[in-house]
């Protein structure tokens, strides 16, 4: 039943609103009419004052003030100010207290209250009529100030309640939604890493494999059959990566990411392909963790497929350098004869994925032509992220 009468209130507030001044104005002039003044002319301030109620949403302390002068005048004319006559005044203030500062509406009421007080002095000689022309309004002002104050506090805070909550959801909702960018770039990174590295690598073999087949069939042998292990190298990759759009229950079932312990296996495929590849160490080597690890792997197989695809060149080294808590990862070439690698920011996405990688790991990357001839590109990666 309340529920229902709320639904009502909710859809109709303004019925409801002029129900409640018409009850009102009836209640607050039938007090009139049963004095022994009779109604006339109390009636008339009181009419008044019930009246000027429509405007306190808009106008609370012009109203308010009103009421307390209509009330006044009501006493000057020799109709007595006790609690029944208080309803106009307890609905003025209350508003007053709802939409004013609380500071303000004290104010007011301390400003009501005195002037209750100057009347009753100035205008009551009876000691008890002067009390109850002085507490009475006081009483209920204060009351009224009071309720509507504690009304406004508690709209303010479902208010901040409720701005809390709306932005705890964006806040949810944007930081899926970078989660969601992050994870896309991620995995297009893990794609772009093993299609391009694979792909070149299967490529380059495939070519020398055919070019030496009536030459040397025994060599060509070995190098289809490593051939045949990068692709099947490259499944297995596209697997797991795949897999991590499909996360499974049991993470488990994935392969392990790639890390600088397959290195010498990197270095082999892409010496059938005809890269000579060297790997130098400097000071004492240090496990990494498995983002570093995982980044310093991807860098060097990134940078090596570079070198077969766009530089031509017949040789490159690979630098690790331990020190203190940076490992220095260095990949250069020759020079040879082919094309250059892109400059970075040129285009593509391979030096980008790798200074996004270098980034990520909480290390940085350069890469560029170097004065004695050929492409190096290096990395600074923290031995533990």
């Amino acid at each position: 039943m309340i529920t229902a009468w709320r639904r009502f209130a909710d859809d109709h507030p303004r019925i409801v609103e002029a129900g409640f001044l018409l009850l009102l104005s009836m209640i607050t002039i039938a007090q009139y009419i049963d004095t022994e003044s009779g109604w006339w002319p109390g009636t008339l301030p009181a009419s008044a004052a019930c009246l000027s109620l429509v405007w306190r949403g808009r106008y609370p302390g012009a109203v308010a003030a009103f009421v307390v002068f209509c009330t006044l005048v009501t006493g000057a004319t020799g109709y007595p100010i006790s609690h029944e006559h208080m309803i106009p005044l307890v609905v003025a203030f209350y508003a007053l207290g709802v939409r004013i500062s609380e500071r303000s509406a004290r104010v007011y009421g301390l400003i009501a209250i005195v002037a209750f007080l100057v009347a009753a002095q100035w205008s009551i000689e009876d000691d008890e009529a002067q009390k109850l022309a002085t507490f009475a309004p006081a009483f209920w002002i204060i009351v009224a100030l009071v309720s509507g104050a504690a009304v406004q506090g508690r709209r303010a805070y479902l208010d901040a309640v409720h701005a809390r909550a709306e932005h705890a959801e964006r806040t949810r909702e944007e930081e899926a939604r970078h989660r969601v960018a992050e994870e896309r770039v991620r995995i297009a990174r893990e794609l772009h890493d093993v299609v391009a590295h694979h792909m070149a690598l299967a490529n380059a073999q495939a070519g020398t494999a055919a070019h030496i087949v009536r030459t040397d069939p025994g060599q060509a042998g070995e190098i289809l059959d490593e051939l045949s292990r990068t692709t099947a190298s490259a499944l297995r990759e596209l697997q797991a990566a795949v897999g991590l759009l499909r996360r499974s229950d049991d993470p488990e079932s994935l392969e392990p990411s790639p890390g600088l312990g397959r290195l010498d296996e990197l270095v082999s495929a892409f010496g059938s392909a005809g890269l000579d590849t060297t790997v130098a160490v400097e000071g004492e080597r240090r496990q990494l963790s498995p983002g570093v690890d995982l980044a310093a792997f991807r860098i060097v197989q990134e940078s090596l497929t570079n070198v077969v695809k766009h530089a031509g060149a017949g040789a490159a080294e690979v630098k690790l350098a331990y020190g203190g808590d940076t490992l220095t990862l260095t990949v250069s070439d020759d020079g040879g004869s082919g094309p250059r690698p892109p400059a970075p920011g040129s285009g593509g996405f391979g030096l980008i994925g790798m200074r996004e990688r270098a980034q990520s790991a909480g290390g940085k990357l350069r890469a560029g032509r170097r004065p004695e001839g050929g492409f190096a590109v290096t990395a600074e990666l923290p031995i533990h992220s």
